[in-house]
């Protein structure tokens, strides 16, 4: 716990909501992360399950702890919840902030290989290496380390489908609200993936989940999506969870797609179905 420094502690539920930063290597600047430590984990030498949750495009590490009121079910599962940031911070590239879907908030969960944005943009080996690895050490006396879940939203729907399809058994559960499930293929995608890795589409197929399932060799996994039906980036082709239903469904990967009419995009469309993903998630971690 030495490199981590308290941003903040919030009794809820009774556990806590803590953020701490720390100095990451992987993106070589000061990042936030947020941990709910449920009331199971009060006194320690507990081992409890762990989900991280990935935030979507413009969120910092406070969008999901304070609008989506996931503590009640974690506290009533005993599950911590890990949320990091969703791109480096405080490292100035030109052209980082001019558009709201590239670069500050919009790292996509993956390693960029491009210039300017290589440097600093590893968020795919930040959340999954070096991340990962601290929360297990730091938190040694309250973390499972065989029980580990992943979800998302929107960008982070994507980062969490890719995380686990990339790095077989990492995670042993994973679910996404309204993800960018086919990015090679939607506008959001095509613009970061062009700025981050390259025009070499092949390399985009690294960090597609939809590609990515279609060679997927690992654990038996069931993936659960949840998508509003009212959602102007669904409507808008966006997020496109019908193309990762169909090659989930083309190589035997068990797949779970609730179309939900009338919601959108939005934290009030989490809210509703977040208590249903924590429970998803609980299932599995503790089987």
């Amino acid at each position: 716990m030495d490199s981590l420094e308290l941003v903040s502690s919030n009794k809820v539920f009774g556990g806590y909501q803590k953020v701490y930063s720390h100095e990451s290597a992987e993106l070589k600047c000061k990042m936030n992360f947020s941990i709910y430590l449920p009331p199971q984990a009060e006194g320690g030498d507990v081992k409890l399950p762990v989900i991280f949750y990935l935030s979507g495009l413009t969120c910092t590490e406070q969008n999901f702890i304070t609008k989506s009121g996931f503590q009640r079910y974690a506290a009533e599962q005993g599950i911590i919840v890990v949320g990091p940031d969703t791109s480096p911070r405080g490292v100035k590239i030109p052209g980082d902030d001019e558009t709201w879907d590239f670069g500050v908030s919009a790292g996509f969960y993956l390693d960029a290989e491009k210039d300017p944005w290589s440097n600093h943009y590893r968020m795919g080996s930040y959340l999954n290496k070096e991340l990962y690895d601290l929360i297990l050490k730091a938190f040694c006396n309250v973390v499972d380390p065989n029980r580990i879940g992943i979800m998302g939203h929107s960008m982070g729907g994507h980062g969490a489908l890719v995380s686990t399809l990339r790095n077989p058994g990492l995670y042993k559960s994973v679910s996404a609200f309204a993800p960018i499930c086919n990015p090679s293929a939607c506008p959001w995608g095509v613009k970061a993936f062009t700025g981050y890795l390259g025009e070499d589409k092949n390399k985009w197929q690294d960090w597609d989940a939809t590609e990515l399932v279609k060679k997927y060799d690992g654990p038996p996994l069931t993936l659960l999506l949840d998508q509003g039906a009212a959602d102007k980036f669904y409507i808008e082709k966006q997020l496109l969870p019908e193309n990762l239903v169909e090659a989930c469904r083309s190589v035997g990967v068990p797949v779970i797609l609730n179309l939900r009419e009338g919601y959108d995009h939005s934290y009030y469309f989490i809210s509703t179905y977040i208590g249903e993903h924590i429970n998803f998630h609980a299932k599995i971690l503790k089987a």
